[in-house]
């Protein structure tokens, strides 16, 4: 097996295409290097801010899990689904008084992973890398009891990395081919960490991440509907596919040798072979990018953040009212531009997640409420004529972006009638990693969202919820302290 060294060496161009690889022995490699290093990998070999990120990424899944259960557009629909499954109900659906299997748990709970959008983000790159992960690993950690905190942490550690890795080797953007990423990539995060909680070996690992390319998939028509409610509920779809790779791949199930860089693999088919291998690869095994996920304040897009901060702040920091207000600009990157457009359903979105993902309708949400909560995405919350009135004289720019910021600074500019003009830009929006939430600050999202819940936990339980992910890293037994059958609503 070639070592990433190796490899890094033998590739000396910045970008290598896929149908080249038959030409480039050394690239074939990947898929087995990437493999080993999910299947070897031990809970000490992992640096303490990847761990702590990891804890604080459970802990933020959990409340907006629990959110979406009272909340998430088409996500009963899933509930109901699971509990007509039949077998044996070994997994907690959450916010729920009800278990099902597995398999069908995984896609309830996975359908209300992104379904309030105020899951954590990778800024570097466009995905969610814990979205799909995390169902997966709570439900193993009740069906394959015991399995201890670190086990489970180590497997979100790599998981999520894995996740942010596929989406930085990205060299086009697939969605000009007609595909959701987010989703897509996802999916490979949850295989991750179901093929390390199962123990699975290097090339059953492999295995489980041929059989995921052969699931997972996401059209970006879903940007374009005006009442479709997937991009809520699509990282449902993605844990499926990564748990059922993984469970087929234990039984022996084979798939091929290089899911990820052959000549049909993930980047040919998704990228048309645009990708760059060392960005894949660098430091794999010392460097963990769940150390880099941001965490949301807002629940929206996280590409529309950097424009609502800036517009509260402007808000805030000035004198004047919404009836002064002659014109707002903002300008964004090129991946902004799907926030705003279509622009009349942007204008008037007919669904939560799509207001979610409107840059006029959440600027002018933040600026009529001087917030921007749950709340604002209610179905009468959409109909607000203040709110859609001042979307209306909303405009947006493409601008260039710096590479560390791509898809999430921004710069908004106020126009009043009176002549005046208020601008700020925002580079880098609250809940990155060098502009962080607190934990306290995450613990209080998490009890907010969890009082949404379809079965709101009681205090004394969201308390309880609070200290086991805190101290994760010393259970024998995540599942038995998570989801003991005495706490309903979890």
């Amino acid at each position: 097996m070639l070592s990433t060294r190796t490899i890094l060496l033998m590739h000396d161009s910045t970008s290598v295409r896929s149908d080249q690889v038959g030409a480039n022995p050394a690239i074939a490699g990947i898929s087995d290097l990437i493999s080993a290093h999910i299947s070897r990998l031990q809970y000490e070999q992992i640096p303490a801010p990847a761990l702590d990120a990891a804890k604080r990424s459970l802990l933020d899944a959990l409340g907006v899990m629990l959110g979406a259960s009272g909340l998430g557009e088409g996500c009963s629909a899933f509930v109901e689904l699971a509990l007509t499954a039949g077998g044996s109900g070994e997994c907690t659906i959450l916010g729920y008084q009800a278990k099902a299997p597995l398999l069908a748990c995984v896609l309830a709970n996975g359908s209300m992973a992104h379904a309030l959008d105020f899951e954590d983000a990778f800024d570097a790159a466009p995905c969610h890398p814990n979205a799909a992960l995390i169902p997966v690993a709570l439900a193993l950690s009740e069906a394959r009891a015991p399995i201890t905190g670190r086990t489970l942490l180590t497997a979100m550690a790599a998981g999520c990395d894995l996740v942010c890795r596929l989406a930085l080797a990205l060299r086009a953007d697939p969605a000009q081919f007609g595909w959701y990423t987010p989703a897509i990539l996802g999916a490979f995060g949850a295989a991750a960490a179901a093929a390390r909680l199962l123990n699975l070996t290097p090339l059953a690992t492999r295995d489980a991440f041929s059989l995921t390319l052969c699931q997972s998939t996401c059209s970006a028509e879903l940007k374009y509907s005006h009442r479709s409610v997937v991009r809520a509920v699509r990282d449902g779809f993605s844990a499926q596919a990564g748990l059922l790779s993984a469970l087929l791949a234990q039984r022996g199930v084979a798939g091929f040798e290089q899911p990820f860089e052959g000549r049909a693999g993930l980047y040919a088919l998704y990228a048309r072979g645009a990708w760059d291998a060392p960005s894949l690869l660098e430091q794999l095994g010392s460097r963990f990018y769940g150390a880099q996920v941001s965490f949301k304040p807002w629940p929206s897009c996280r590409g529309t953040h950097a424009l609502i901060e800036g517009a509260l702040e402007l808000r805030r920091c000035n004198q004047w009212s919404l009836a002064d207000i002659a014109s707002v600009h903002t300008r964004g990157g090129p991946i902004q531009r799907m926030l705003t457009e279509p622009r009349p359903q942007k204008l008037r979105p007919q669904t939560a997640i799509d207001a979610k993902f409107s840059i006029p309708f959440t600027v002018a949400s933040a600026l009529v409420h001087d917030e921007l909560t749950l709340e604002r995405f209610t179905p009468a919350a959409l109909t607000d004529e203040r709110v859609l009135s001042l979307a209306q004289r909303i405009s947006f720019e493409t601008i260039a972006q710096e590479d560390s910021a791509q898809g999430t600074s921004g710069e908004i500019e106020i126009r009043l009638h009176d002549g005046r003009c208020f601008t700020t830009r925002i580079v880098h929006p609250r809940g990155h990693p060098s502009k962080p939430l607190e934990w306290n600050e995450l613990v209080a999202k998490f009890e907010m969202c969890a009082a949404r819940a379809a079965r709101p936990p009681t205090p004394a339980q969201l308390a309880h919820m609070v200290a086991v992910i805190g101290n994760l890293q010393d259970l024998d037994d995540v599942a038995a302290a998570l989801f003991p059958t005495s706490r309903p609503g979890i």
